[in-house]
Order: C-alpha cells, then structure tokens, then sequence
C-alpha cells in the first residue's frame, strides 16, 4: 500500500473515533458465525449529485470484526469515466487525468461486493455524527440501491445469496429522533433585505480598499445574480446555473428551461417557460453584461460549459460556517460569516420556497405556485385532458412577486414575511 492509501485509511478510523494503528495487512481473515463483521467504508466522488451523474472515484473499506480491526482492507481508485469538478478535486485531489489508467467501477464491483457481503456498513455512523443526517439518508438509499441490483444480477448474485449487508443497517434507528427531511427554513423580509444591506457594503468596502489582494472578496456578481433571480423566479438553483443564452429571450421577456434540465422521475420532467417580471428582467440584464458573450448565463472558469451545480449553494454555505461541523478547513474555499442573515443557516433552494411563501401571502393560488414552481400536479387523467398551461396566471403571479420584491427592498421599514 502506497503512503497516500495508507493515510486515506487512517483518515477513515479516524472519522469513526478508531485508534490510528497501521492496518497494511491485506490478508484474508475468516470470522466466525458469532463474530460481528462490519465495513468502515469511505469514498471521493465527481461532486455531490447523483442525478447530474457524479460517480466515485476513490473508495476504501476496513474490516472490523468484534469492533476491532481485522487486517483486511479494500481500497482501489477508480476511473469516473468523466469530468471530476474543481470543487471535488480542492477536497481530495484526484484529477480525471490522473484517474484515466485505473479500473471502471463494473470492473471492480464483483471483489467489492464480495468484500462488503455479509457485513454492517457503519459508513451511516460517520457521516451522523458530523451532523449530516440528510445525507447519511441519501447515502443509504444509494447503498440499498446498489445492492438491490447486485442481488437480480450474475456474476454478482452469488455473491449475495447469504445476506445482503445493506439490510443490516436500519437507517431509522440511527437518525436523531428529532429527524425531519423537509426542511421549513424561509428568509423574512427583515433577512431579505439584510442580504441586499450585505452584497451592497461588502462590494463598497472592496472597492474602496487599497490592497485588493488582502481584502476580503464580496460574494461574486454572478452568484448574488443566481441568488435574487432563485427568489425571484422560484426556480431550483440547479436549473439555473445550467442556463443557455439561446434560452433567455429578453425581447419577450423569457426563460426557458428544456426537460432534461429540470429535475422529476425519468419521462415525467417538463419543460418551463418562466415570464419575467421588472425584478427578474433587470437581474438577467445584469447577468448578460458579465457573461453574454458566453453559450452559458453561467460559463465555468476552466472548461467548456456551465458552472458545477452546486457552486452557488457551496458559495453560501462557506459564508455561514458558525452553522457547520467542519473538523478541517477546505482547500480553496472562502470560510467566513458574511452570509449570515439570522439565527439559522439559509441555502438558495430556501430562496424558493420563501418566494412560493411571499407568492402565497399575495393570495396566489397553489395550483399556480406548483405549476410557477414546475410541479407536476393533478392526476394522470388531468395531465392528458387538461392542458391549459396557466400562461396568464403564471405570469402575473410572478409579476406580483417582482412587484413586492423590488417594494421590500426599495422600503425603509420592513415588516416580518410571517406578519405580511
């Protein structure tokens, strides 16, 4: 084992609270029908989304066997068989380059499974116990999924005949009780324009400084653009940094975002054609004096195409780090407070549901905020009979929207969004 595998497994026991004891043994050990076989497994990825097709590049596992080390370990780098994201590589290094001559992850799936069969995964455990219960959530689903496929499948099959581990592990039990999925979080309008009071003083202090290299950077223009267009639009953060110019008409007023960028259950996504009020309109002017001469609303720095999805959102959350467990400072990346606006940590797909909420006090209906918000709504036979798109409706509910936006923010005395 090379020096830097040898430290990614040190890492993981770490994590878990384990003695950082040398574990280069690599033999096979047997266990017996009392012992207690679990896996500490750990893995690097492409990026954060699943959906927008991110693989694992890096995967290591540990046996333990009474809660003790055993000496085996499986640990193997692996080609993604795509781009690996600038935020992924700031955390662990791997570049797509570097990842060319390893195997594909089929090609090594028949040894991990064998490995992993039989056994508890803790992985659960670690990622809990740093606070981030709705990914250990994800995670475990995306484990029972792939084990699940394994099981209906030669040569893999075999391999699981006596137990799939995944069922070992009851994500229920492990989650704090007070564990909730959706999450309520929506800005008031005291916050709202907080966020505005902050993007306008941190780009006068930057301005103004003598030695840009030293000053603090204000969030990017792009970003707070992407920030007040999610609140603006309602629309899901992901579908808006993968924007085409081709797609924004701004004679008419119009965004449109083809299906394949949205996000729903494959043959159920649907197109949006969002209409732009003042507010919006004026934030996507904005946005095409800095990247019109771009294919994307959203370019990337160091490639062709649109910036990672999750930039924006990573962007904000590296600005309220009071509200994180993080036990390392990230690679290239800004750690601060200026984003916080309140007692709680906000995200841009909260920027959302605080539009729908402002929406919803302007006594909108909900079908038309589902449907400003891409929902598929209705039952089957609606969907093929009823096909009115609400293009009136929409457009004035987002037009009330910008309305009492631009109201809010132009106001000296604000008002609570829950009091509205």
């Amino acid at each position: 084992m090379n020096r830097r595998s040898f430290l990614q497994m040190a890492a993981i026991t770490t994590a878990i609270g384990l003695p950082r004891a040398a574990f280069a043994a690599t033999g096979h050990a047997n266990s017996t029908v009392n012992n207690l076989r679990q896996i500490v497994l750990s893995t690097e990825t492409t990026g954060l989304d699943a959906m927008q097709g991110d693989r694992i590049v890096e995967l290591a596992c540990v046996e333990l066997i009474n809660s003790k080390r055993s000496g085996r370990i499986f640990y193997q780098c692996i080609n993604p068989e795509r781009d690996v994201s600038d935020g992924a590589v700031a955390v662990h290094g791997l570049k797509q380059e570097l990842l060319g001559d390893e195997p594909k992850f089929a090609e090594i799936a028949p040894a991990l499974l064998e490995f992993i069969s039989d056994a508890e995964l803790i992985t659960h455990h670690a990622i809990i116990a740093t606070g981030k219960v709705a990914t250990a959530v994800e995670l475990s689903k995306d484990i029972g999924q792939m084990l699940r496929w394994a099981e209906k499948r030669k040569p893999w099959r075999a391999l699981l005949i006596d137990c799939n581990p995944d069922e070992l592990v009851e994500i229920e039990k492990l989650v704090p009780a007070n564990y909730t999925k959706e999450r309520t979080r929506q800005l008031s309008i005291e916050e709202i324009c907080k966020l505005k009071q902050i993007f306008d003083e941190s780009e006068s202090i930057y301005a103004d400084a003598e030695n840009k290299r030293t000053s603090e950077r204000p969030l990017k223009k792009e970003a707070q653009i992407a920030l007040w267009l999610c609140l603006g639009t309602i629309c899901r953060i992901g579908e808006l940094l993968m924007t085409e110019w081709k797609h924004v008409n701004l004679e008419q007023r119009t965004w449109f975002i083809p299906a394949e960028n949205t996000k729903g259950e494959r043959g159920r996504k649907c197109t949006q054609l969002i209409y732009l009020s003042d507010f919006t309109f004026d934030q996507f002017k904005q946005l095409h004096a800095l990247t019109g001469d771009s294919k994307w609303a959203f370019p990337a720095r160091f490639k062709e195409g649109h910036v990672c999805v999750k930039t924006v959102s990573k962007q904000v959350g590296d600005r309220q780090v009071k509200f994180k467990s993080r036990t390392r400072k990230l690679k290239c990346r800004a750690e601060n407070n200026n984003l916080v606006v309140g007692d709680e940590e906000w995200t841009p797909h909260d920027l959302r549901r605080t539009g729908a909420t402002l929406m919803q006090k302007l006594k909108i209906s909900r079908e038309v905020i589902n449907l400003c918000q891409n929902h598929v709504i209705g039952s089957k036979v609606d969907r093929v009979y009823l096909l009115d798109d609400y293009a009136d409706e929409k457009r004035d509910a987002w037009n009330k929207l910008g309305d009492r936006l631009e109201a809010i923010l132009s106001a000296s005395n604000v008002v609570s969004l829950k009091s509205a």
